[in-house]
Formats: structure tokens, C-alpha cells, sequence
């Protein structure tokens, strides 16, 4: 889930990017051995230099049909070389699901900080 939410981030801002958190991690049913995968990773919502990148993890049948297994909201921090915090660019919302998640993320982004300024 990390090392997704890891390329998405990089994909988003164009240079190097790394996790500053693991905000939300909800399992909706168990993953069984030798189940097959399938992850998929967007970003949902983005601050000045950081990002809100929500994964979804699948199972997939052999038919094909996936069922949603688990949801997760990982923050990254996109990175100069030198490792110092770098803006990132805007997200582009062009559907109306997308601007929900980006309304959405920017909900948890406000509890994010609350929590830190609360020291909670």
C-alpha cells in the first residue's frame, strides 16, 4: 500500500516523495492466502508540498469480479534532492466524484491537523 501510494505521489509531482503518514487503514472484509490482488491508487487531495493519496486494495475471482477488501489514506511529502519539502501541482478535478473526493480529503486534511495540534 506504501510503496503504491509512493509511485502515485512521484507520478503526481514529478520528482521524489515520501510518506509522512498512514491516516486512515479500514479493512471491509479478510484477504485469504494465496488471494490475488489488485491495488489501485489515486490522489485525492493536495496541500503545498504534501499529498493525500487514498489506495484501494481488491480481491479478484477468477471470473474476474473484485470485491473491495480495504481502503487507505497515506500523506506524502513531495521531496527536492537535497530532501527539503517542495510544492506540488494542483489536482485537476474534471467529474464531479472527483471533486467529492478532493472535498472529502481536504475534510480529513483539516482533521489532520487538529489532531496534531491537539497533540492527539
Amino acid at each position: 500500500i506504501d510503496v503504491l501510494a509512493g509511485v502515485v505521489a512521484q507520478r503526481h509531482c514529478g520528482g521524489y516523495a515520501t510518506t509522512a503518514e498512514i491516516d486512515k487503514l479500514d479493512f471491509k472484509s479478510p484477504i485469504y492466502i494465496g488471494s490475488t490482488l489488485v491495488i489501485h491508487g489515486k490522489v485525492t487531495c493536495v496541500g503545498r508540498t504534501s499529498m493525500e493519496v487514498k489506495v484501494d486494495t481488491f480481491t479478484e475471482e477468477y471470473s474476474g469480479e473484485r470485491k473491495l477488501v480495504n481502503t487507505a489514506y497515506l500523506v506524502l511529502v513531495a521531496l527536492d534532492k537535497d530532501g527539503r519539502p517542495v510544492p506540488v501541482p494542483k489536482l485537476i478535478c474534471d467529474t464531479k466524484e472527483e471533486k467529492a473526493e478532493e472535498q472529502a480529503g481536504m475534510k480529513r486534511r483539516m482533521l489532520r491537523k487538529k489532531r496534531r495540534d491537539e497533540k492527539f
